[in-house]
């Protein structure tokens, strides 16, 4: 569907059925490397997380209780350490879906210098777009989708493209013109997350005090690994869609970085 405005050129079609259509593809044909990934760093954050908040406030039941300012300190520590264990997570699976799409070989050793390189950035940044989106949350849905279209593709552009504290404002540009398409496909993918995050903690409650927290831990993290898998790839096939509709770039030059 081409959109024409006074003064633009026409908008090339996002192709929101063909994105969806291979990220299923791809999660399905590389379901079991993407969900460990997902898991293994999801279970370390939580089992970082749980001796320092509690096991209620780690996934998400509670928010911590405070008496000091020095558990203060060290609880948002905790979460900004499971924040850069999230956000390596992240750059493994951005570039192993690259190499998905091509139909190359998953290479694990290969993506781990590009994921440390771009942990700081990816951090920080990480950090900002959580607050910005919450905060738009509070006060409507709406504006905390739209905040979370503008900075989606984040990610990818400090992991692909190394912007570094660019990464915030290159994805603004490339998701510029098609913020509100992306509204409604994040909404839908936020359905799924909360869905899923819903389930792990509603059963956990149950598990936990019969099966003990490590039961409990692996049923939180596993469930968890599935909706983060699947959004990494979805945001992975966005940004190569949106670099190749901008700027003439194929996954092939996209990917290119890492050879």
């Amino acid at each position: 569907m081409i959109d024409t405005t006074l003064g633009q050129q026409p908008k090339a079609a996002l192709g929101i059925g063909s994105l969806i259509g291979e990220t299923c593809s791809i999660y399905a044909r590389y379901f079991l490397p993407i969900t460990i990934v997902a898991f293994v760093f999801g279970a370390i954050g939580l089992a970082i997380s749980i001796p320092i908040v509690g096991f209620d406030s780690a996934i998400g039941i509670k928010q911590p209780q405070v008496a000091d300012l020095g558990i203060l300190i060290v609880s948002y520590s905790s979460t900004v350490v499971k924040i850069a264990i999230g956000s390596f997570a992240t750059a493994l699976l951005l570039q192993l879906a690259y190499d998905a799409k091509l139909g190359r070989p998953i290479q694990f050793g290969r993506y781990f210098g590009p994921a440390l390189s771009a942990i700081v950035p990816l951090v920080i940044l990480s950090l900002v777009q959580s607050i910005s989106f919450t905060i738009g949350l509070v006060f409507l849905i709406v504006p905390g989708l739209w905040i979370y279209a503008v900075f989606s593709v984040m990610d990818p552009a400090v992991v692909i493209e190394r912007a570094g504290f660019r990464g915030l404002h290159r994805s603004a540009s490339l998701t510029k013109n098609y913020r509100w398409l992306l509204v409604g496909l994040f909404a839908l993918m936020l359905i799924l997350i909360f869905s899923l995050d819903f389930a792990a903690t509603f059963l956990a409650k149950i598990i936990v005090p019969a099966a003990g927290m490590a039961t409990g831990l692996i049923l939180i993290a596993a469930l968890n690994a599935l909706g983060k898998g699947f959004a990494i790839v979805l945001i992975t096939l966005i940004y190569a869609r949106l670099r190749e509709i901008k700027e003439g770039v194929s996954v092939h030059q996209i990917t290119s970085v890492f050879d």
